[in-house]
């Protein structure tokens, strides 16, 4: 495995597997939210300063029969541009002719970007032949995608074999690894966990896995009124995983055990129906009424847990404390939000992770006051679960 900041790039093409499958508006597919755009952009530029050249390579969306325009990459050359400052070419394909041609006579200080991997059924399927023809289109190969280390796709995985002494990893796949590593194996205390959602099912292996790890563990979103039926209470409409009821009992009699403080919404904000419009109150979280449904966590509930999180040496966030996209909905996920940043501006270390979570700093301008966001949730979920990630490994051998 090389080294980024010790390779010499003189000269030479960098195939960078990037992830840039950005959220878009499915009318003007025009880009929602850039940020892993603009995580790739150190990496891009530290070879293209040491007088390298750069083809980017990534996939979009989950287009099912080859090529659709909606998940065309050349809707999101323009936000490239803006955000590394020069001109990107684009091959309109990844494995054809005019994309070998382009990349075989890249001059230093150029930058070009290949059409969607995914048009091809032969990177998610993992093809040797596919990966080396990817290959061609580089002297060495640099993974930068966090977001899609966890899966073992051609140009993730397989296109690393191609390249045994010319391998590495980019700027942000090393942060993300290093800020998973702090969270876990850090001495510093308390150590807050924050794992919110809409179902306990998705999140099990995590919090079984964090339990061992954290002081305390908050538990928000969705999930919340799952535990409250477990503890006995009546939860109206609120969603509920009836099959997990006697896991929600385990959990928190392992976090007892344990001496974690698993923190759980006193109270909550309900709605009689799934609307921003819907009327609403707030009540115990133990005793919605029938015909209501939980929706957002409440004053004593953002009380309590805002108060763990500004204590806290170290903060992971994973899902938010309820649905914070419709406006009335959004305080707690806001306050926490907000506790986290302050936490962080006094010297915490905060690391945010998962789609939601990462959407929540953004829609409150908070990216910026936390330590570091997360271009990967699931990734990153795996990754604190103690997996072996495919794309990481695969450099690492």
């Amino acid at each position: 495995m090389a080294i980024i900041d010790k390779y010499n790039f003189s000269g030479k093409r960098a195939l960078i597997r990037v992830d840039f499958n950005v959220p878009m508006d499915k009318t003007t597919l025009t880009i929602t939210d850039n940020t892993r755009i603009k995580a790739a952009i150190p990496t891009i530029k530290k070879v293209l300063d040491a007088g390298g050249s750069v083809v980017l390579m990534s996939h979009m969306g989950r287009p099912k029969s080859g090529p659709k325009p909606k998940y065309s990459l050349e809707n999101i050359v323009s936000e490239i541009e803006k955000e590394l400052g020069q001109e990107v070419i684009f091959t309109g394909d990844c494995i054809g002719s005019k994309a070998f041609e382009i990349t075989s006579k890249l001059k230093p200080g150029k930058v070009v970007l290949l059409e969607n991997l995914r048009f091809y059924p032969h990177e998610k399927a993992g093809d040797k032949s596919f990966a080396e023809k990817l290959a061609k289109h580089g002297d060495l190969y640099i993974n930068d995608a966090f977001g899609t280390a966890h899966r073992a796709h051609a140009s993730t995985t397989v296109v690393a074999e191609c390249f045994p002494n010319d391998k590495m990893f980019g700027y942000l796949i090393e942060r993300e690894i290093v800020s998973v590593d702090k969270v876990l194996n850090s001495s510093e205390k308390p150590l807050t966990a924050i794992v919110g959602g809409a179902k306990v099912s998705s999140k099990i292996t995590i919090i079984n896995k964090l339990i061992d790890k954290v002081d305390n563990l908050i538990i928000g979103g969705g999930m919340a009124y799952t535990f409250a039926k477990a503890n006995g209470g009546t939860v109206g409409n609120s969603l509920v995983e009836d099959d997990f009821l006697e896991m929600a009992k385990d959990i928190m009699s392992n976090a007892q055990a344990k001496g974690v403080t698993i923190l759980i919404p006193i109270d909550t904000v309900i709605a009689d129906s799934f609307s921003n419009d819907a009327n609403r109150k707030s009540c115990p979280t133990d005793s919605i009424p029938d015909g209501w449904m939980g929706l957002d966590i409440a004053e004593e509930s953002i009380t309590k847990f805002k108060r763990a999180v500004v204590d806290s040496k170290l903060i992971l966030w994973n899902g938010p404390m309820g649905v914070f996209e419709m406006d009335n909905f959004q305080k707690g996920t806001k306050e926490i939000a907000l506790a986290v940043a302050e936490a962080t501006q006094n010297g915490a270390f905060s690391l945010i992770g998962g789609g939601d979570s990462v959407a929540a700093v953004n829609k409150f301008d908070l990216a910026d006051k936390v330590s570091h966001v997360s271009t990967g949730g699931g990734a990153m979920l795996e990754y604190l679960e103690g997996k072996v990630l495919p794309g990481i490994a695969a450099i690492l051998d």
